[in-house]
């Protein structure tokens, strides 16, 4: 009987076999590691938590496959008021090393453009990106920063028009606006030119921060205003409802840039759904994680508008809204 011959192994080709098992080990690993590796994303924002717009950005990267602590890290960095503040927030990120800095609106991006021209910024409500100096152009960004505008100056001017529907008595509004913000005095001498066409004077009342609520509505009463009119400003958000409050003692109708004011007890709103607009910023993201260039992805504008009334702050001032102003609400509150 024949005996089938056995296979030795020598030393030699255990040592073969052992690393050769070890490269595919690591091969393995390394590829494993490549996988799951994880983007560091920078969140920069005026105010303060909880955020919904920002939560919709979170859910919007997570419509993409983005899973925190799996293959991402989000750094919040949140001013919680003070201008001043963004600046040192945005050098924090440049000094983590993150992959991207979202910077929702101007005072964020102008903030981060300061502070570097290479790690790549997305915006979701810039009101005019090409006008800031943030893009070259709207189709062609041409540098590190890119995302979705607003259009805040056209809509400002449509908001103050649906509030001249809404009171059609209305012939001096208030104005509520930041002097620190570089936007704010461009945006004004456009909305002269559409206050003088519907026989409107405007009064500018300086609003930095929550602490001029009080003395600017005083001074509403003073000068006989008809109207508010809240210019666009991501640092209201974290005080729309001291706003909203201090338009409703002084007994006056007004409107805002978007309907998180109205729901905290604002008259109305009129503009581009934010909600969506932060929604799709996070594509933009991911396609920049994926590989492409900022310089490369053109500028998106609003394809959603909302107006927005509150029935219940009508009633508390007196107003009666005309039904031709609501019956064009995409939404109402009673």
């Amino acid at each position: 009987m024949k005996i089938a011959p056995q296979l030795k192994l020598t030393s030699k080709s255990i040592f073969f076999f052992a690393f050769t098992a070890a490269l595919i080990i690591i091969s393995g690993d390394a590829k494993a590691q490549e996988a799951k590796k994880i983007s560091r994303i920078g969140i920069l924002r005026p105010g303060s938590p909880p955020d919904a717009l920002v939560e919709r950005f979170v859910q919007g990267l997570a419509d993409h496959g983005y899973k925190e602590g799996y293959n991402v890290r989000i750094e919040y960095r949140w001013a919680r008021g003070p201008a001043r503040r963004v600046r040192e927030l945005a050098k924090e990120l440049v000094a983590l090393k993150v992959d991207l800095i979202f910077a929702p609106d101007t005072v964020g991006v102008e903030a981060a453009k300061q502070v570097t021209s290479t790690i790549p910024i997305v915006f979701a409500v810039a009101g005019d990106p090409v006008g800031s100096g943030f893009v070259q152009s709207l189709a062609r960004p041409g540098g590190n920063i890119t995302g979705l505008t607003t259009l805040f100056a056209e809509l400002t001017l449509k908001r103050l028009e649906l509030l001249k529907e809404m009171v059609p008595k209305l012939t001096r509004v208030a104005v509520l606006a930041n002097p620190d913000l570089p936007f704010h005095p461009q945006l004004m001498t456009e909305l002269d030119e559409t206050a003088q066409q519907l026989s409107i004077q405007r009064m500018v009342l300086p609003l930095r921060n929550s602490g001029d609520l009080p003395e600017a509505f005083l001074k509403t009463s003073k000068q006989h205003a008809d109207g508010v009119l809240v210019l666009p400003n991501p640092m209201n958000s974290s005080y729309r409802r001291e706003i909203a409050i201090e338009a409703i003692k002084a007994q006056l109708p007004s409107v805002f840039v978007s309907k998180e004011y109205v729901e905290a007890g604002g008259l109305m709103s009129y503009g581009a759904s934010q909600s969506d607009l932060f929604t799709r910023a996070a594509t933009y993201v991911d396609k920049i994680l994926k590989g492409a260039k900022p310089a490369e992805l053109p500028i998106e504008q609003p394809t959603k508008f909302e107006l927005v009334i509150n029935l219940k702050t009508a009633k508390q001032i007196g107003l009666i809204i005309p039904p031709n102003v609501l019956a064009r609400a995409d939404r109402v509150i009673k």
